[in-house]
């Protein structure tokens, strides 16, 4: 483990900047890609509430889930539907795009159209798959591996670095702990933040998943994922990565562990509380 502090980055997405000394961003959106309809309905609704609560919002939404506990579960709309689709909420919200890559071909498919690609926790340590990622000049967000130690994170920001991008976000899920079940340590926050200088997001959704903890699907405790996040923006931290969904209980993927729509509001206002005080009060390693 390094107790070495590397200097801050600062990380634009269009218009954006991140930063875990800055006003927390918001990234957002339903697990997977149903239809152009729902993922515009959507990312309309979350516009909305995040300018009424003045977040900055980056609109997250997956256009295939190859990671699904069964094979009978549904996996998204494609990454041909989802394209034109991507490119449509940027032009018409004129907000950034975050969208999930699984191999490295799809990197320079997807790029042009999203602003943001996400490496799956799972995939975290593919070379391959990172060098991909960086050489479409995107910002790339890792999410950190469930079988990873916070300091091993550095170790892929390296990868990315010597690939010549250095716009990387790290994520926090939370980290294997027994069967079906998750614990986010919260030491790994501010570990990774002063050991990569990369702005870090809490996945306050996916860090109370219980993975395959319904046999052929995922579990997950929605009601504690706003714990989480208050929790974890008390550190100081560049933003937080919600999944939301109008009727979560009938999502095609992940319901358990999203947020209710219209719970966003009320949530983002309290975050946002959390956010301005730990700003106010920052947290240093040395």
């Amino acid at each position: 483990m390094s107790n070495s502090v590397t200097p801050p980055r600062r990380v634009s997405v269009g218009s954006l900047v991140l930063g875990n000394d800055l006003p927390m961003v918001l990234i957002a959106g339903p697990c997977q890609m149903e239809s152009r309809d729902h993922a515009l309905d959507t990312a309309g609704r979350l516009v909305e509430i995040c300018t009424e609560a003045g977040i900055p919002l980056i609109y997250k939404t997956s256009f295939d889930k190859a990671n699904r506990t069964s094979s009978s579960g549904k996996r998204g709309a494609g990454l041909e539907a989802a394209l034109p689709v991507f490119d449509d909420i940027r032009r018409l919200f004129s907000i950034p795009v975050l969208t999930d890559v699984h191999e490295p071909w799809q990197c320079a498919e997807v790029a042009p159209v999203v602003d943001v690609l996400q490496i799956p926790a799972f995939l975290c340590r593919q070379t391959d798959l990172l060098v991909a990622a960086a050489g479409t000049g995107r910002v790339v967000n890792v999410k950190k591996g469930q079988f990873l130690a916070p300091w091993d994170m550095k170790n892929v920001v390296s990868k990315l670095d010597d690939a010549g991008n250095s716009s990387v976000l790290l994520t926090e899920r939370g980290a294997s702990f027994g069967y079906n079940t998750l614990v986010v340590d919260m030491r790994g926050l501010p570990i990774m933040a002063r050991d990569t200088g990369c702005p870090v997001i809490i996945d306050a959704t996916h860090a109370v998943q219980q993975p395959g903890g319904r046999g052929s699907s995922s579990g997950g405790q929605r009601e504690f994922a706003p714990v989480l996040a208050r929790a974890a923006l008390s550190l100081g931290l560049a933003g937080v990565f919600i999944e939301t969904h109008e009727d979560p209980d009938r999502a095609p993927s992940d319901g358990p562990n999203m947020i209710p729509l219209h719970q966003m509001s009320a949530l983002l206002r309290e975050l946002s509380a959390f956010d301005r005080l730990a700003k106010q009060h920052p947290v240093h390693l040395s």
